[in-house]
């Protein structure tokens, strides 16, 4: 679970306004969601500046274009209006994403796991999920010491994963650490 400063749970960012559109003050949006009908199950969103919820906002209408989402929010009709949006994230409760199968799981939920071997060795901690278009994430792993690890997120490799726990459990290749 990801929580704020208050100890509160985070929303999960689902898109980023980049510029408006249009006369009428509606966003074209950054798609950071995998799954783009979630808008059609939204009604409102939780808006984040600089990593801080700062207030929800009703979603009026959206639209799919060109891979991103276009944005219309309730009371906001001008283009000035938009203007005041756009950098802005959104977000939703943690409780509602989208389940996903077994042995899936959002970038989110593995950053700031704790790594370690097999045997129990500490490699670090999970500062981020790449995506590298392999097809299969690799976790950047920061280790104490301030050096990094690279281990690709493949079941056999990362034999363990327990996000409630925050912790990953690696039966890595000789020579894999050692990178």
């Amino acid at each position: 679970m990801t929580t704020d400063a208050k100890g509160e749970s985070a929303p999960v960012i689902i898109a980023r306004a980049v510029r408006t559109r249009g006369l009428r003050g509606e966003l074209v949006a950054e798609m950071l969601t995998d799954f783009p009908d979630r808008f059609d199950k939204t009604d409102e969103l939780i808006m984040v500046r600089e990593n801080l919820p700062v207030g929800t906002i009703k979603l009026e209408s959206h639209w799919l274009q060109n891979g991103r989402v276009i944005l219309k929010l309730a009371g906001v009709n001008t283009i000035e209006q938009g203007q005041e949006f756009v950098g802005c994230s959104f977000g939703v409760p943690e409780t509602e994403t989208i389940a996903l199968n077994a042995d899936e799981y959002y970038d989110w939920q593995l950053e700031a796991c704790a790594v370690e071997t097999v045997e129990g060795v500490s490699i670090g901690t999970v500062r981020e999920v790449l995506h590298t278009g392999g097809g299969v994430p690799v976790l950047l792993i920061e280790s104490a010491t301030g050096g990094e690890h690279l281990i690709p997120l493949a079941k056999t490799i990362c034999v363990e994963v327990d996000t409630e726990a925050k912790r990953i459990r690696v039966d890595a290749p000789e020579g894999l650490l050692d990178l």
